[in-house]
């Protein structure tokens, strides 16, 4: 019996296992207030901020700078920790404008 296929099936199923996502760092969403409206923004581990992203944002705004607003609110969180952010329900909230 050769059981090298089922070695190779094996290792592709423990792989697929293993597959690193960003859902699975996703941290508490943070609401940020703008001139335009809030933007609320999914943030992924508090030490990195490349998946970064807004999840809702005012009609006005773009996705682009919506998206540059959270990945700054994750660097700020970055450096500064969790300052300035209460909870409030199941989102953490800026209590400063930007």
């Amino acid at each position: 019996m050769n059981a090298k296929p089922a070695f190779a099936l094996l290792g592709a199923a423990m792989l697929a296992g293993c597959a690193i996502t960003p859902e699975q760092y996703e941290s508490t969403p943070v609401v940020i207030s703008t001139a335009q409206g809030p933007v609320t923004c999914q943030l992924y581990t508090l030490e990195q901020v490349t998946w970064d992203r807004a999840i809702h944002r005012p009609d006005a705004m773009g996705v682009d700078t919506a998206d540059t607003l959270c990945r700054n609110e994750g660097a700020r969180i970055l450096r500064d920790g969790t300052t300035g952010l209460v909870q409030e329900g199941n989102v953490l909230r800026e209590t400063r404008p930007l």
